[in-house]
This record gives C-alpha cells, structure tokens and sequence, in this order.
C-alpha cells in the first residue's frame, strides 16, 4: 500500500462522509457515503440509492466506481468507505472493487470521522474470481 494512501486516508473519509449525508436511504436508514482516488489523481464520490423495489438499489462504492468508468477512469488507488458504525463493503462491492485491482487500498471508516482500517480488496475478498480466472482466446 502506498504511503500516499496513508496520508490520504483522513481526507477520503471526510469527503465520504461528507457524500454520506445525501444518501438515500429510506428504507434501511443505513446511510453509505465512499470517496474513490483513481491513479491519476482524479476523485469521485458515490453513495447508496435505494428502491422500493429493493434489487435496484446500489451502494455507494459502487456508485463512485460506476462513475468513475464513465468518465474513462479503470485504475484506482484507494477507496474510503464510511457508515454510521464502520461498516464494510458487501460481497457485490468486493467483486466490483477485484474487476479493477486487488490491490486497491479499502479505507473503512464511520460517522465521527474514526479510521476503522485500512486494508486492501483482497484481504477483504481471498481468493477473488477475476479476469485472470476467465478462458484467453
């Protein structure tokens, strides 16, 4: 993990503290914010959206990452992920995060601004399914 990513690490929980507050989460009122540092330097927040119809709903690391590809970023540094309690990231965000690198640095922190860990996608996910995993052709 990059030393960067260390001192980096308060910041990208206050900036997903900060997303955290424009959740939407009426149904589960477990509001999620997540701050993404790409490798080129670029930053992009996301937070959970939820749906009556509960399947559509999206989390916030998600969403930030989701962003970020639409703006033509693949590489990603570090992600912070905030929630009221420290809370960490569900199996579908975990998948997600291992597309785009194991190594990513995963910061977990919780309302108060209190850094929990931090860790990386795949100490959070051992023995991810990744690309590598797929047939080449």
């Amino acid at each position: 993990m990059k030393k960067e990513t260390l001192e980096n690490a308060q910041f990208m929980v206050e900036l997903a503290g900060e997303a955290r507050r424009r959740a939407y989460a009426p149904y589960s009122h477990y509001q999620v914010g997540a701050a993404l540092k790409t490798k080129s330097g670029k930053w992009f927040v996301g937070v959970n959206v939820e749906n009556a119809a509960y399947p559509v709903t999206i989390c916030a690391e998600r969403n930030a990452i989701f962003s970020a590809i639409t703006q033509g970023e693949r590489e990603f540094e570090a992600i912070a992920v905030v929630t009221e309690n420290g809370g960490y990231p569900c199996g579908s965000c975990r998948q997600v995060m291992a597309e785009f690198g194991l190594d990513m640095a995963v910061i977990i922190g919780d309302s108060e601004g209190k850094i929990h860990e931090i860790t990386t996608v795949r100490d959070l996910l051992p023995g991810a399914f990744t690309p590598a995993n797929l047939p080449q052709k």
